[in-house]
């Protein structure tokens, strides 16, 4: 036990920040800290760096912070240096354990220091440079650096992926896996938590409650909890009604008086369930269906060539109804040139890109957000949907995080992420069959990105959407284009099995780990072709024949661990209803244990695509 804090409580500019919590560090535990804006998440890490101080109780003398001996602590500040004239390499120098320069030590540290300097992106004559000469968010990266470099036994990161690019967050979550000592970080990339993160703990209603596992898991046990919490208050509540109508309806009968003062009794003695937080996030149960089918095929594409003034890429690809392909690359590559060529918004520079026939395409950017009314919610709402009952128009916009009050607010009082949200709603509630979205939840908290996550999947058409939220890509899509090099590339699978890939081969700019679009299109036409006139076509080689039953040895596995897999996902519905636990547990290891099956017979009949395909 490193650290540990018993019965604690924390106040800051007289407001209670967390009411008599726990908290302990263990070993090199990875530790999140997750709650909503202003719950005490940056306090909680002050405390920890003894910038702040537990109250004084009289009343509970047991309150105290313990250390299981002396502990280095190191605090990422958001302006982490007092002198700015100072070189990089004078600032980081400055703490060097070893001063002498000949010293084998110092040898070992000064590989590490040009290791993590160029491993967050900065170029090794950066360092001569003053720190005056740096952005904040370079500075924020320096101030990593020197703290990774110091190695402390509690190292406290306060949104540390703020000013990264995707890149440098994916080698920044490698650095923290590997970190010796202990990690307690505060962020709002939940991918990175997944990554980073082995336990969890929720700061709600001035209370800690600790989670094993990453954000992920947290999320599921939250929600079953939630779900058994809210069964027991509605039991409970139940048994004290009936229990008071039994004493209003025997207490003035001589008779029954006695068995109405026991009731009271068992009334009075009753430890009573507190009635559950309602979770911020609302789940779709249902399915979100276009109000017109499309065609088979959404949209063809022929060495397309998009762009403005010049030519940024070529592409040819064809897209099946029902598809969500997450859309992901460097900026500029031409992801969002892409989406508006789509939608009409740019004609293509060459080559022909067709949709196909009852296509109602509904496209989002963050200038379709820029609302301006002076409407409430509700009204500005109801307009574009008069059918709607008024009852249904709450209950949507409740669906959509607007409840009650929400509703009440003037649109043009709404913030970026709430216009945002509000957007989305009218267009999935339009119910289009193809949905183009340019980074949707830009400006959103967790609750509303998690929200319209549910409504994505729920949703039925065709979606392609641009961002750079990891983890809104691995829950929505199902597989992605990768922009990258004036070139486009398909992975058939979803973003976990791409990290997975690129992790394997060690290398996520290598191309051999994704397949071009152009050669997806062929594919996707060949399997178009009904089974019983392949024999037909003169274009079809026994070379490509033999590949075909390759493959299909490979898929065989594959397509009976899916079949396992529904049959398991039914049974989890029913889980619920099931009392014995040792039941449901059991059915959720055996789910689990398929969905690793699962992605491993997925990432090997897609290394033996890869040996057929790849020259």
């Amino acid at each position: 036990m490193l650290l540990q804090i018993q019965d604690g409580t924390l106040t800051l500019g007289g407001h209670s920040i967390l009411s008599h919590f726990h908290f302990e560090i263990k070993g090199t535990e990875k530790i999140a800290l997750t709650g909503r804006n202003g719950s005490g998440k940056t306090s909680l890490l002050r405390l920890l760096a003894s910038e702040l101080t537990l109250d004084r109780d009289d009343h509970s003398p047991a309150s105290t912070l313990i250390t299981s001996r002396r502990l280095t602590i190191g605090l990422l500040h958001q302006h982490p240096f007092s002198d700015l004239s100072l070189t990089v390499e004078e600032e980081v120098l400055s703490s060097c354990p070893c001063p002498d320069p000949w010293d084998t030590d110092r040898f070992a540290w000064e590989q590490q220091y040009d290791r993590l300097f160029t491993g967050f992106g900065l170029k090794k004559e950066d360092k001569q440079k003053p720190l005056s000469h740096f952005s904040g968010g370079e500075q924020t990266k320096i101030a990593l650096i020197c703290l990774l470099l110091q190695k402390p036994d509690i190292l406290l990161l306060d949104e540390p992926t703020n000013h990264l690019d995707m890149q440098t967050v994916e080698w920044l979550e490698t650095c923290l896996r590997s970190y010796p000592n202990a990690v307690v970080l505060v962020s709002h990339d939940r991918f990175f938590l997944d990554q980073v993160a082995d336990t969890v703990y929720e700061i709600s209603n001035r209370r800690l409650t600790r989670y094993s596992g990453n954000y992920t898991a947290f999320r599921v046990q939250k929600r079953k909890q939630l779900i058994q919490q809210q069964k027991a208050y509605k039991s409970q509540q139940e048994e004290i009604k009936r229990l008071e109508d039994l004493i209003e309806r025997f207490k003035h009968k001589p008779k029954k008086a006695s068995f109405a003062r026991s009731r009271k009794k068992i009334l009075e003695r009753m430890s009573l369930i507190e009635k559950p937080e309602e979770d911020d996030v609302r789940l779709f149960t249902g399915e979100i269906t276009p109000l017109v089918r499309s065609s088979k095929w959404v949209l063809e594409a022929k060495h397309l060539q998009i762009g403005y003034a010049d030519t940024l890429l070529e592409l040819s690809l064809r897209i099946r109804r029902g598809q969500k392909i997450g859309i992901i690359g460097s900026n500029g590559a031409g992801k969002s040139t892409f989406l508006k060529t789509i939608a009409g918004l740019i004609p293509p520079k060459k080559g022909t890109l067709n949709l196909g026939p009852s296509v109602q395409i509904a496209y989002f950017d963050q200038q379709s957000a820029m609302l301006q009314s002076d409407q409430t919610v509700a009204e500005h709402f109801h307009n574009l949907f008069p059918a709607l009952t008024e009852k249904e128009v709450r209950s949507t916009l409740g669906a959509y995080l607007f409840p009650g009050k929400d509703a009440q607010k003037k649109v043009e009082n709404l913030s970026g992420g709430e216009k945002s949200r509000l957007v989305l709603a009218e267009l999935l509630q339009s119910r289009p069959n193809l949905l183009l979205l340019d980074e949707p939840t830009n400006h959103m908290d967790i609750p509303a990105r998690e929200t319209l996550e549910s409504a994505f999947r729920a949703y039925q058409g065709t979606l392609l959407f641009v961002s750079h939220d990891r983890y809104f890509i691995q829950q929505v899509a199902e597989s992605l284009l990768i922009f990258d090099e004036h070139s486009v590339l398909y992975y058939p699978f979803g973003y976990t099995h791409y990290v997975e890939h690129c992790q394997k081969n060690n290398d996520y700019s290598n191309h051999a780990a994704r397949i071009q679009a152009e050669e997806q299109a062929l594919i996707s036409g060949l399997k178009n072709v009904p089974k019983a006139e392949r024999h037909q076509l003169k274009e079809i080689p026994t070379e490509q024949a033999y590949h075909e039953w390759q493959l299909s040895l490979a898929l065989s596995p594959l397509e009976q661990i899916q079949k396992d897999l529904e049959h398991f996902q039914v049974s989890r519905d029913l889980l619920q209803e099931w009392e014995d636990t040792a039941h449901r547990e059991a059915i959720a290891a055996q789910e689990q244990a398929l969905l690793e099956d699962y992605t491993r017979y997925c990432l090997l009949w897609y290394d033996q695509w890869l040996e057929l395909h790849t020259d």
